[in-house]
């Protein structure tokens, strides 16, 4: 069977888009959505997105990680979504869309930079060495010094693995501070179980970890990863925080046949 596919990738945290619209695609086939995502004998990303109706909404979002099973919020992957949907003109500047964490709004502009609302946060767990917070995935937040140096791959999976997160785990996050309102980031993602070049909700769980423990006043947050950079922003009301967005861009890099 050929399958259409489209590669987009949101700096660096790249994906492999179907149009699902005519559910062709076979949703249960988890050995299916791996290969595609292998890096030597598929099309290689760090997840696979299914764009699918929706009765009410612009569309729905179904997000696979690398290891071919579904999977929490994925924030660049949503962003990227935007622009696919775009792109298959389900939509123009603007959109409503539903994921796994609920609905999301979202904008684009000409350029292909898109600005999209994730979840409002609620719960923030300060520990001594480590914030925990779910911000449609859920992410430790932990300093590194020598973030430019270190094995991510072994020291992320220590963490992932170990208590408290076991084997439902963890995505886990290191991060420099650069200046007041900027940060560097790198991520070990579960479920791809390595780094990403970039993650989003990552970035968004670091921008407001470092708000709630008073190492930035700005809730206008910028974020470097391996891949580019990104920001977040943000409204504090009575400890919540609302009106979250992440902010970047989201680039088609090529469509084919396999």
């Amino acid at each position: 069977m050929q399958q259409t596919f489209y590669k987009y990738q949101g700096t660096g945290n790249d994906f492999v888009m179907i149009d699902n619209r005519q559910q062709g695609f076979n949703k249960k086939d988890t050995k299916q959505v791996k290969a595609l995502c292998d890096r030597r004998f598929g099309i290689g990303a760090d997840g696979l997105i299914l764009l699918e109706n929706h009765d009410t909404l612009d569309f729905k979002m179904v997000y696979y990680n690398s290891d071919g099973n579904e999977s929490s919020m994925c924030g660049n992957g949503g962003r990227c979504l935007v622009a696919f949907a775009k792109y298959l003109s389900v939509i123009q500047h603007k959109a409503v869309f539903e994921a796994i964490d609920g609905l999301h709004h979202a904008e684009i502009d000409d350029k292909n930079n898109v600005k999209l609302q994730m979840l409002d946060v609620d719960t923030i767990e300060k520990h001594p060495n480590h914030v925990f917070l779910n911000t449609g995935s859920p992410h430790h937040v932990q300093f590194e010094d020598a973030i430019d140096d270190f094995d991510i791959k072994s020291k992320g999976a220590g963490i992932r693995y170990g208590a408290p997160y076991y084997q439902k785990g963890s995505n886990i996050n290191f991060v420099k501070k650069l200046s007041d309102k900027t940060f560097k980031v790198r991520t070990y993602e579960r479920g791809v179980e390595d780094e990403t070049l970039s993650c989003g909700t990552g970035v968004t769980a670091v921008a407001i970890a470092m708000h709630a423990i008073g190492q930035t006043k700005s809730s206008h947050i910028d974020l470097e990863v391996q891949g580019g950079k990104l920001q977040v922003c943000f409204d504090i009301d009575n400890g919540v925080y609302k009106n979250v967005w992440l902010i970047g861009p989201a680039s088609f890099v090529f469509k084919g046949i396999i």
